[in-house]
Formats: C-alpha cells, sequence, structure tokens
C-alpha cells in the first residue's frame, strides 16, 4: 500500500512488476489512491489494483476501520506498507493484531537528516525509492531483482487511443516533451528561462513536436502562451483528457525535459529517457526515475543541496539560486545529446 504523491507511487510500479513476474504464483493487490488505476492495470495477470480515498470514504478511524474490514475479505497472506504514515500504520497495526505477516519501509530519517545537514559534497547517498520497497518484499520472504523497462510493449503504448490532434507518429518527426512544473517553488526551473529553452528547442528543431504538461491554473495560462507562441508546440495536458493518455504520449517521446516533479517518473515507467532539472533537491536522496543516468541530470554544485528532501522548505538564501543559476543553454545542450544519437 502506498497513499502519497504520483511519483511516489510511480516508484512502485517497477517493483511490483517485478515481483509478479518473478512469483507468477502470487495474486498481487496495490492498494493506493484511485488516480494510480492506470499504472497497474494490465502490469501483470497477477496483479490487480485497489482505489481507496482516504481523506473521503475512508477518511478518519471510523473509514480506516471500514477500509481494514474491506482488506480483510481478500484474504491476503501478506502486507507491505510502502508508506509507513500514521493511516498506513494504523491498518499496520490492526493487520499485526490479526497476526498477518506485516513490513513496512524503511524511510532512512536520520540518514535523511544527516544529507540535509552535510550537502550532497558530504558523500552520503541514500538507498533509492526501488531498493527500499524491495527491502519491505524481501523482509516478507520474496525477494526480488528490480527488472523492468516499461508499462507498454517495446514499440509504445497505442497512439490510436489519442485524439486526432496528436495523429499518428511520423518517421522522421522528433517527439520532445517538457514539463515545467512540480509541487514546490524549489524544484521549479524559473518559467522565463525554461520559456527560452522551448524558444530554441523550437528554433533546432522546426520540424519536430513539443508536447507541453502541466496541471490546472496558472500552469495552464503559461502553457496556453507558449503553445500560441511556439508554432510546433501543443498543450498535451489540456488536449489529453486522462492520465493514461499521456502516459501512451509519453511514451513516444524522444526525450522528456522535467523537474524533480512526478512527470519524471511517469516519463520513466514508458522507457523514455528524461533531461531532469534539479534546484532544491538532488539525485542523492534516492528519487531518480527509474532507469535514469545521472548523465542526464542538469544541476548546480552547492553546498546548501539539498535544503530537503522534498524541496518543500523556504530558501535560506533567498530566491533559489540553485535553479537561477542554471542556464537554459544547459538544459538544451543534454536535450540535443539525447537527440542526436
Amino acid at each position: 500500500m502506498r497513499f502519497s504523491a504520483m511519483g511516489d507511487v510511480a516508484m512502485t510500479v517497477p517493483v511490483v512488476r517485478s515481483l509478479a513476474q518473478q512469483y507468477p504464483q502470487l495474486r498481487i493487490t496495490v492498494l493506493s489512491k484511485p488516480f494510480a488505476r492506470p499504472f497497474f492495470e494490465g502490469l501483470a495477470p497477477n496483479v490487480g489494483f485497489m482505489g481507496a480515498d482516504i481523506k473521503g470514504e475512508y477518511h478518519g478511524l471510523k473509514g480506516l476501520n471500514a477500509l481494514y474490514r474491506r482488506l480483510v475479505a481478500k484474504n491476503f497472506t501478506a502486507i507491505a506498507d510502502f508508506h509507513s504514515i500514521l493511516r498506513s500504520g494504523y491498518l499496520r497495526m490492526r493487520f499485526n493484531i490479526g497476526r498477518y505477516r506485516v513490513e513496512h519501509i524503511d524511510k532512512h530519517r536520520a540518514e535523511r537528516r544527516q544529507l540535509v545537514a552535510q550537502g550532497a559534497a558530504g558523500g552520503i547517498v541514500l538507498p533509492s525509492s526501488f531498493d527500499s520497497y524491495a527491502d519491505v518484499l524481501a523482509r516478507l520472504g520474496y525477494p526480488v531483482r528490480l527488472e523492468f523497462k516499461s508499462i507498454f510493449p517495446p514499440e509504445g503504448g497505442n497512439l490510436r487511443l489519442l485524439p486526432q490532434q496528436i495523429g499518428l507518429r511520423k518517421v522522421l518527426e522528433q517527439w520532445i516533451g517538457i514539463a515545467p512544473f512540480a509541487a514546490h517553488p524549489g524544484k521549479i526551473y524559473p518559467t522565463d528561462k525554461m520559456e527560452t529553452v522551448v524558444a530554441e528547442l523550437s528554433r533546432l528543431h522546426p520540424s519536430s513536436r513539443i508536447f507541453l504538461f502541466g496541471g490546472g491554473g496558472r500552469e495552464r495560462e503559461v502553457l496556453a502562451q507558449w503553445e500560441q507562441r511556439y508554432a510546433n508546440c501543443l498543450d498535451a495536458s489540456h488536449l489529453l483528457g486522462s492520465l493514461a493518455q499521456e502516459l501512451v504520449l509519453m511514451s513516444h517521446l524522444d526525450v522528456m525535459v522535467s523537474m524533480d516533479s512526478s512527470n519524471m517518473h511517469l516519463a520513466s515507467l514508458v522507457g523514455t529517457r528524461v533531461v531532469s532539472v534539479w534546484g532544491a533537491t538532488h539525485p542523492c536522496a534516492g528519487f531518480m526515475g527509474w532507469g535514469q543516468s545521472t548523465d542526464d541530470v542538469v544541476q548546480v554544485t552547492m553546498p546548501c543541496r539539498p535544503c530537503s528532501i522534498y524541496g518543500n522548505k523556504p530558501c535560506q538564501r533567498g530566491g533559489y539560486p540553485c535553479l537561477t543559476q542554471i542556464s537554459p543553454a544547459d538544459i538544451v545542450r543534454k536535450v540535443e545529446l539525447i537527440l542526436n544519437v
């Protein structure tokens, strides 16, 4: 079970897929927020999904008790808590009382504090979330080799499921994704600088298609402006109707440019190479996308990085120089290295 943000849930997919393939006799049910269903439907014949709105239908102790009764009815033999928060801890307690086999994730909190205190220069590298999830399964008696490429077949998702504006892929056309936003300011590259990246890629690749990914509100306004200014840009998130469709489109990109955000992980799940831009956070905290290389990371070395694990703390220096000091040319250069392979 994992109830958190999209990126954290996405990081469970390679582990669940590896478990399902290496233990085909197991019946696996993933418990998460309803949004995560597209990650797991069709992942493997022995994987099912159970959505639970723990802030709505299953809110509070009464709701968690109802959820526990629903879970017990499925006759599970082992419980893997990939989240380890108060809500999952309460469910874990109920399962322990019922004498189920239960294990939970080690979040390495002491090491995280040490990493933030010393900075990346201190040499501390935390285990990846993938390894931490796998450790839970190993303690339950199911060690796994992490083997995963994509939730889709090698040819990618079915483009015929997308709106006509996307169209079928042209053989000589390059598709570039840009996902310029994240949950916290410390992880968002300045909008004006990212527009410079978009403008330069548009100039260098006039026959390419640049797909923009983002949410609502101010994000939608920015992407709509870019779509109007650059002829080969398309606001994909506005056009597409679901997370499932976004995953299909991402599987056909030649490269994705993303922050340390959920879109980095979504692109990773479909086997797309990501140029990831890091500011207040740092790859050594264990949240790199699956299969991604540090060679494709864009970041500046600063003694205060990372100032937090999740990028949700105010900048002590003011203005997030960890982001503002990154040149748009550095991002474009990484993209060009991938496109020109």
